[in-house]
């Protein structure tokens, strides 16, 4: 499978569209993939599990129900908020204002760091290289951030001032979070804390800022279609003014996420889906757009290793639970998303075993 070197079609960056009085044709959804913004019929916001990481340093008895906690939110939801993570308030409010104050420069800068599907990396407005797909509702900015060696600083903005040192600092902050949550994980499988570290080798981080400029019609688009991530597991910094994000609770039902102050949500990946045997399980997720208003989240992606073979570990295997997927790279997983675009789950229903 061959990544395209550019876009099919060109480019529209949404947040020119954002003060017109109708969304474009190319980013009306048909009727049944329309969210449903009526607050009579609409489903009530829920709030995830909420996991206080504080009792991983308490004793015993503490850290298990810690332990349970994840192990609980991952099996039932596929996602849970953390407090007492770690990352200081003020790290994470400084990356909201920092990248809210990049997308409202004016257009040329921005347009310095257009992406192509070649890497993904810089300002980009679509994902997937189908001409003529129905497109979101949304621009976003991509940015590699380990390992270190194939960080790209071509496309990182040097406007605003302090937007790189303030990526890289949060950056580190949660790689080490992850790496927190990799042992929780591991241990709650019934396996010891290294193995999720083994398993992603050298791993990878990546950050994506979504910017989902107001929409006058919110109710017949959607900001980000619905789709489960295809790395290892993910850690959004939401907009603590505006809500957006939706899970999938069951087979139709979405539940607006009401998120918690301070909190970061982390949610599985397909690739923590195939190396457990489903035991925890990716879910999908959907961002709705607003009429009076922008919203802006950070999404930072914890990632195996590019050419580390991901297939179920042997461990969770057993004649009664055989292997569920193919035996596939990162690197040729990924491909899926950037080629084809969010798709539900049918990404990782191409990797199960026959």
């Amino acid at each position: 499978m061959e990544m395209a070197e550019d876009w099919p079609e060109p480019i529209v960056r949404v947040q020119t569209l954002a003060d017109d009085g109708a969304v474009p044709e190319r980013y009306i959804k048909p009727p049944s993939e329309r969210p449903d913004l009526n607050p009579v019929t609409a489903l009530a916001t829920g709030s995830l599990p909420v996991v206080d990481l504080a009792g991983l340093s308490g004793g015993a008895e503490e850290r298990l129900a810690t332990m349970l906690a994840v192990s609980g939110a991952c099996r039932d939801w596929g996602f849970f908020q953390v407090v007492n993570h770690g990352v200081s308030p003020e790290l994470m409010e400084g990356m909201r204002e920092v990248w809210r104050s990049f997308f409202q420069l004016p257009m040329a800068e921005k347009q310095a760091y257009a992406n192509s599907p070649k890497t993904f990396e810089g300002y980009g407005s679509r994902l997937g290289v189908k001409k003529g797909a129905i497109l979101d509702w949304g621009d976003y900015f991509f940015l590699q951030l380990s390992p270190h060696s194939i960080r790209n600083y071509d496309k990182w903005p040097v406007l605003p001032a302090s937007l790189r040192a303030m990526t890289e600092a949060y950056g580190e902050e949660l790689e080490k979070l992850c790496g927190v949550i990799k042992k929780v994980l591991s241990a709650t499988l019934g396996l010891d804390e290294g193995f999720l570290h083994r398993a992603f080798g050298e791993a990878g981080a990546c950050v994506r800022v979504n910017y989902y400029p107001k929409c006058p019609q919110p109710d017949l688009t959607l900001g980000l279609s619905p789709h489960s991530d295809p790395g290892g597991m993910t850690v959004l910094l939401t907009d603590h003014n505006v809500k957006g994000l939706q899970v999938r609770k069951g087979d139709d039902d979405w539940i607006t996420v009401e998120p918690v102050p301070g909190a970061l949500i982390v949610n599985i990946g397909d690739q923590i889906q195939v190396l457990t045997n489903a035991t925890y399980k990716s879910v999908e997720h959907r961002v709705v757009v607003n009429a009076a208003t922008e919203r802006l989240s950070v999404a930072f992606f914890f990632n195996p290793n590019d050419d580390l073979p991901i297939q179920p570990a042997a461990e969770l295997v057993t004649p009664e639970a055989p292997p569920l997927y193919k035996r596939l790279t990162f690197k040729e997983y990924k491909l899926f998303m950037r080629m084809l675009g969010p798709g539900g789950k049918s990404h990782v229903d191409l990797v199960k075993s026959t």
